[in-house]
């Protein structure tokens, strides 16, 4: 017998109780065009108007698939919010992102549906009207659908292996557009915001917050949908596309934030190097409940961030030599400030047809968009008034636009 519980049993202290908290269906929740199915987690010893989040699960997929095999119920327990997992119940089992219905506020099919689910909870459980959130994976990018189409319902997303809201949009009544999943549509910022705006024309609200994963080596929905996303929400934000901050929460992680560079900016966006079509992994979904807000003051729930260096002021010189449909690029970085930068980490953004091959002197990883040089073994410190160079090889269709900008270890560098 431990000693703890010999206590127990002299009454010197009350053993814990048992969590009585399971996962429910709930039917008859209001408007569901779509015949989805609702299935709620409400933990123990919620407060009063607790947040809700509403958790979407993959093609092939079930909401109590989604309960069991993520972390969002465990997280509930300790933080008191309440989640709600929908079902879609047409073959395949994914929702719908594409119909012309699914694309505009109260049009219908299954975002209707989720909304219902989500005023249900408000009406019965005293649930927070301001704390509505969303995830999902994969068919998860209902995320981005909802809040393209609900901005006056939820105040933030995260959607993991996603694509830009509108981008799986079809006529012809298939559900799969495999442009968009191999990541070959791509259009300007304004588009991508355009196509959002649209989708509630009479709102004239804020825009729920956004949370953006992708793997690099993603096979199914393609690794340059990452960058499309990062342009439309930073672009519903009125947002540059130039980072406020980027880091390394983790070493396959680099993470870069839009418009602040808090937990809670109104976009972030994390690439996983060498992973494909497999997220959440774990420790991402605490990720996602510290971007939304809701550990309430109970400390962070991921492990500590890796901090970057304190930056000196810098200058990076960046010159391209171009042929049919390739080019190298020659990388300068300057230190212009008067202290040392070491383990030196400069980020930019390459067109979203631009794809790097190789490189030398650091590594460049993702291969395309939002991407991160890193110092090589010896060359990770930059004295005062000197420099560091790498290069790299990679192809192109003939956009050969150079990058805007660039930060070192979450800086912003001057250009020559």
């Amino acid at each position: 017998m431990t000693a703890a519980a010999a206590l127990v049993i002299a009454g010197l202290i009350t053993a814990a109780p048992a969590s009585s908290a399971q996962l429910t269906e709930v039917t008859g929740f209001g408007a569901n065009p779509s015949n989805l199915r609702m299935h709620l987690y409400v933990p123990d010893g919620v407060p009063a108007r607790p947040a809700i989040l509403v958790a979407v699960h993959y093609c092939t997929g079930s909401g109590p698939a989604f309960h069991s095999g993520t972390e969002f119920a465990s997280l509930a327990d300790r933080h008191k919010f309440v989640v709600i997992y929908p079902s879609a119940t047409r073959s395949g089992s994914c929702f719908d992102v594409s119909s012309p219905q699914a694309l505009r506020h109260d049009g219908g099919s299954d975002p209707v549906g989720i909304v219902s689910m989500v005023r249900y909870v408000q009406e019965r459980h005293g649930a927070d009207p301001d704390r509505a959130y969303v995830t999902g994976a994969s068919s998860g990018m209902m995320t981005n659908v909802l809040l393209g189409d609900y901005p006056d319902v939820f105040k933030a997303g995260a959607a993991f292996m996603g694509v830009p809201f509108g981008c799986f949009a079809t006529t012809d009544g298939s559900s799969w557009n495999s442009s968009c999943a191999n990541g070959q549509i791509s259009r300007t910022p304004q588009q991508w915001g355009d196509l959002v705006r649209a989708a509630h024309p009479g709102y004239g609200g804020p825009r729920p917050r956004m949370q953006i994963w992708h793997g690099t080596e993603d096979g199914t929905l393609r690794y340059p949908n990452f960058q499309e996303q990062i342009k439309q929400w930073t672009d519903a934000h009125g947002l540059s596309q130039t980072p406020s901050l980027t880091d390394r929460p983790q070493p396959t992680w680099t993470r870069t934030r839009y418009g602040g560079t808090g937990t809670t900016t109104p976009v972030e966006a994390i690439s996983i190097q060498g992973f494909g079509h497999s997220l959440p992994q774990s420790g991402m979904a605490a990720a996602v409940i510290d971007f939304f807000g809701l550990p309430d003051g109970g400390g962070p729930t991921t492990s500590p961030t890796v901090t970057p260096d304190p930056p000196g002021a810098c200058r990076v010189t960046y010159t391209m030599n171009s042929w049919n449909t390739g080019f190298t690029a020659a990388v300068t970085i300057t230190n212009t400030g008067s202290s040392q930068v070491g383990s030196w980490a400069l980020a930019f953004t390459l067109p979203s047809r631009q794809r790097v091959t190789s490189a030398w002197n650091a590594t460049v990883s993702p291969t395309g968009g939002q991407v991160t040089a890193t110092n090589a073994p010896y060359n990770g410190t930059i004295a005062p008034g000197a420099s560091a160079s790498f290069g790299f090889q990679a192809t192109h269709d003939g956009d050969t636009a150079e990058p805007g900008s660039f930060t070192l270890n979450g800086a912003a560098c001057t250009t020559s």
